[in-house]
């Protein structure tokens, strides 16, 4: 993460962030708005993400509680800012139709916390919480163990802080999307740092159901809490194996200005494309470039032509008024477009071949230049890299032109660069 430079940096803590929050609420069944999360996280961040609606009430007390665990991880955790914390995920007071307590601890007013499922009638508890009376003392003990400096490993401490927490079930909703953000500030603690490149509550989604079983099972055994600890720095190990997941479109962004790194733009061109690279909707033809970049068409055109010409871009198979346009970033791209083309005139190479071929010849000749397609994408999914690679490519082509296929030269072109480079 360190190689990718300040913005991009801070394009994929926002990408991790938005996933945190979304991911955290998505366990105890709520669904947000990706957009109105992402907007509420960059406008706290001073992060320029351009015009987005403003979010909701609901969504701005989430990421208000996410933000101030990690992005004020140094700061003591008391029980203050954790009746703050509770009062930001339920804005109104209630949660869905019933008026709970907020901003202080539960009074189990209507009879002990427990945790329930199943029909009415015939519910299971999987779990019942301390007494209410029992809350201050808990907490004070929990606090002042949370902000000491003693000797325990402080990833070991983010597990058993999670744990901790979700045990005494100090309020009466909200218990596990806070112990995530206590965990995560345990976290942000033992990093050193603001900035959160992995997502645990992305992959505790994952991983709800084995969650929610290795709680049960440690929250009724005894005091030796090694299975859950296993199970956290497990997930914990998970959820850094997802992170090209999480921030695919960054990473991609990364190599692509990384392998044009000596190459110039203009300011149209690095608009467009790090839209392509960010997931451009339905095709990119000159007028949409136009639109986009405020441009004439014929500006346009010029801009398209000078990237293919490069082989930045490359036309897709369809021609005529429909002629559109894809980014080549790794060689994978150039070779997929290149077996896609292949694909898509597999039946004209054959009909314009050198002489007049019966039925049958021809699906054998029409299935031979598929399987070479076939070989073609093949190599995309290797994403190859020296010499002996593009020598196959080069008998794959050879063994095209044999056949009487010709795929378009600047889609070989374009592969033979990008495998090169």
């Amino acid at each position: 993460m360190g190689e990718l430079g300040f913005r991009l940096r801070a394009e994929a803590n926002l990408e991790t962030l938005t996933e945190e929050v979304i991911k955290s609420s998505e366990i105890e069944g709520e669904i947000l708005d990706k957009i109105q999360v992402r907007s509420s996280i960059a406008r706290r961040l001073g992060t320029d993400i351009g015009a987005l609606p403003p979010p909701d009430r609901d969504v701005d007390g989430v990421v208000e509680m996410i933000l101030d665990a990690t992005q004020k991880y140094l700061a003591p955790l008391t029980a203050e800012r954790l009746f703050g914390w509770q009062a930001a995920l339920f804005p109104t007071g209630h949660s869905g139709l019933h008026k709970i307590a907020v901003g202080a601890w539960r009074k189990d007013e209507a009879g002990p916390m427990q945790v329930v499922s199943g029909p009415l009638g015939r519910e299971q508890v999987h779990y019942e919480a301390p007494s209410a009376d029992r809350l201050d003392q808990e907490m004070r003990a929990f606090l002042h163990w949370f902000n000491g400096d003693d000797t325990d490993d402080k990833v070991l401490r983010a597990a058993m802080a999670h744990l901790w927490f979700v045990t005494i079930h100090p309020f009466d909703d909200g218990n596990g999307r806070i112990a995530r953000a206590v965990a995560d500030m345990a976290l942000a603690r033992s990093e050193q740092t603001t900035q959160r490149f992995y997502s645990m509550s992305a992959q505790i989604r994952e991983e709800r159901g084995d969650y929610y079983k290795i709680l049960e099972a440690t929250q009724k055994g005894e005091l030796d809490i090694t299975e859950w600890l296993d199970w956290f720095l497990g997930c914990l190990g998970r959820a850094f194996e997802g992170t090209e997941r999480i921030l695919e479109i960054v990473l991609k962004k990364a190599r692509f200005w990384k392998l044009h790194r000596n190459s110039s733009f203009n300011e149209r061109q690095r608009l467009i494309i790090n839209r392509l690279l960010e997931g451009f909707e339905g095709k990119l033809t000159s007028s949409k470039w136009a639109m986009l970049a405020k441009c004439s068409e014929d500006i346009a055109l010029r801009d398209i032509n000078d990237l293919v010409s490069r082989y930045v871009l490359v036309k897709d198979p369809a021609g005529g008024r429909s002629t559109s346009y894809s980014l080549i970033e790794p060689i994978a791209d150039a070779l997929r477009a290149l077996a896609a083309y292949t694909r898509a005139y597999s039946a004209m190479f054959v009909r314009s071949g050198p002489k007049m071929l019966s039925p049958e010849e021809s699906a054998r000749h029409r299935q031979r230049i598929e399987d070479l397609a076939e070989q073609v994408e093949a190599l995309a999914g290797k994403v190859p890299e020296g010499s002996a690679t593009y020598q196959t490519f080069e008998a794959i082509l050879d063994q095209l032109h044999q056949s009487g296929s010709f795929p378009e030269n600047d889609l070989v072109s374009a592969a033979a660069f990008a495998m090169k480079h």
